[in-house]
């Protein structure tokens, strides 16, 4: 198979990204999720003049332009009447600045994140120069992630640490690697639920189970577990004998010889929390899990649900070793039918079907009746709110590129009402499905069709399901937009959601190149 080559990300409306040097990919890269964050959380647009956009940053009355809508570039700031253009150090400095001014707070840690960021990606540009993308187009949509959350101020920062620490388990760099197999002693064992496919990884010593490991959780978590490899609860029987690849999450692996995804605890802080599997979540699990399963297999048609099937874990560092055992696609999947990671396909890689997408029409008509039933279904007759965004669904397509299936996974984020308020538990369902994940695939599909409106087709779509709710949604002027750079900013829990209003492409009449945020909020 051909190497992937390194191209900037994308831009619509044939903005350029100047500097082509490895210095200003990276910089390329880490400023699109930036000045998102920035543009639709704090400036104000002001008037579109030629291929720019101009906005007025309120903190300090400065004006900032930049090029594209989708993917922002080229931020420039005005200074004496002209403009200058900012490298991303800059760029992060303005926008400190104007977080500063506007919330009247001080963050050190998100700066050094945005830095780490930017670094993350120079690191992973340069190793993908040596590195070959995976054959299977599944693993490669998993692993395609340069960019990343499309509007988080750091969505590559992997802890601050060297790269050599973390860049031979980055998906990003299409690693592929070893789990490590310990033994941790039947004694010490807590577990919940079908966790018998552990058991097949390798082979335990008499009196001990079998407990996989990340490598990298391994050693971040070597202090806290020193004292039980040296009493005997944890022995080390070395690595497994078969590769995983790290998917999207970077801590849940994919194990295609056996068909299962496991999923680690990671002390690290990625996008707006530490990765490690909490107690109260994996106390929670079975009766969440259980619960999405319940209302998927009432469904008709072919939408899937990937199991959490239960977690083992040692009762002495329940969170830092968990691991949690997650179905593969098994029978789940069509047959024929080959899935692909939502994301990736907002992201772009080799062998996408948008790429080869002659009929958006038909194409985007065939996604909405496959991603958006199940998710409304769940809320609507079950009173379950999965984590229908990007990263968590996976979209199965034909020998043609034509989605004939949609699989979601992931019940630590699922919510079920009445414990979370039906009010709050819709706004969650409409962030996560519609503004996270079908404006993102919507723009990703505009761009290589310029002129195709993706949004009569999702109106449709959306008002064939008998929810009270919809009629509002098509009818309100704006949407719930997740501010991740003020939360991040001012020290929010990353489950502590805040949303501002951003203009609502399904409201009828509603252009497509609507501003990005509501105007006077």
């Amino acid at each position: 198979m051909e190497r992937v080559d390194l191209m900037p990300p994308p831009a619509d409306d044939d903005s350029a990204h100047g500097d082509d040097t490895a210095t200003g990919l990276a910089d390329a890269y880490a400023a699109v999720p930036l000045l998102n964050c920035l543009l639709r959380e704090v400036a104000r647009p002001v008037r579109q003049e030629g291929g720019h956009r101009i906005y007025r940053l309120p903190g300090g009355n400065r004006l900032l332009r930049v090029r594209g809508t989708r993917r922002p570039a080229e931020p420039e700031v005005e200074v004496a009447g002209a403009w200058h253009r900012l490298g991303h150090t800059e760029l992060v400095k303005l926008v400190v600045e104007e977080l500063r001014r506007h919330t009247g707070l001080s963050n050190h840690e998100l700066p050094a994140e945005m830095l780490d960021s930017r670094d993350t990606v120079a690191a992973l540009l340069a190793a993908r120069v040596r590195a070959t993308p995976p054959e299977d187009p599944y693993l490669r949509s998993e692993q395609s992630l340069l960019t990343g959350h499309t509007h988080h101020p750091a969505p590559k920062a992997r802890g601050g640490g060297p790269a050599a620490g973390w860049l031979p388990y980055a998906p990003e760099a299409y690693a592929r690697f070893p789990m490590t197999l310990l033994g941790l002693r039947e004694d010490a064992v807590a577990e919940e639920g079908d966790t018998s496919a552990l058991d097949a990884l390798g082979t335990a010593p008499p009196g001990y189970r079998l407990l996989p490991a990340h490598p990298w959780q391994l050693d971040l978590a070597a202090p806290e577990l020193a004292a039980a490899f040296a009493d005997g609860r944890l022995v080390r029987l070395g690595p497994s004998a078969f590769d995983t690849w790290p998917t999207a999450a970077i801590r849940t692996l994919y194990t295609p010889e056996q068909d299962l995804f496991l999923k680690f605890s990671l002390d690290v802080r990625i996008t707006n929390d530490i990765r490690r599997l909490w107690r109260h979540d994996l106390l929670a699990l079975r009766r969440t899990d259980a619960a999405v399963r319940s209302a998927f297999e009432t469904f008709d048609g072919p939408p899937g649900w990937l199991a959490d099937r239960g977690y083992r874990t040692a009762d002495f560092a329940f969170e830092a070793l968990a691991v949690l055992v997650r179905d593969g696609f098994g029978d789940r999947l069509l047959p024929g039918a080959t899935p692909l990671l939502a994301a990736g396909l907002v992201e772009g890689f080799d062998g996408s079907p948008l790429d080869r997408a002659a009929d958006p029409g038909a194409w985007w008509a065939a996604y909405l009746a496959h991603v958006v039933p199940p998710a409304l279904a769940a809320f609507a007759e079950h009173g379950v709110v999965i984590e229908a965004h990007l990263q968590n669904t996976l979209v199965a397509v034909d020998a043609d590129g034509l989605p004939v299936q949609a699989l979601y996974r992931d019940a630590e984020g699922v919510k079920l009402l009445p414990e979370v308020g039906r009010q709050a538990g819709w706004e969650r369902l409409v962030y996560c499905l519609v503004v996270n994940h079908l404006v993102e695939i919507a723009g990703a599909l505009t761009e290589r069709h310029p002129g195709f409106d993706p949004w009569p087709a999702a109106r449709r779509e959306l008002a064939r399901h008998d929810l009270p709710e919809i009629s509002a949604l098509l009818a309100s002027p704006t949407l719930p937009a997740k501010t991740n750079l003020l939360l991040r900013w001012t020290g929010a829990d990353g489950a502590d959601a805040r949303y501002l209003p951003l203009p609502n492409p399904l409201r009828e009449g509603t252009s497509p190149a609507a501003p990005s945020r509501a105007d006077g909020h």
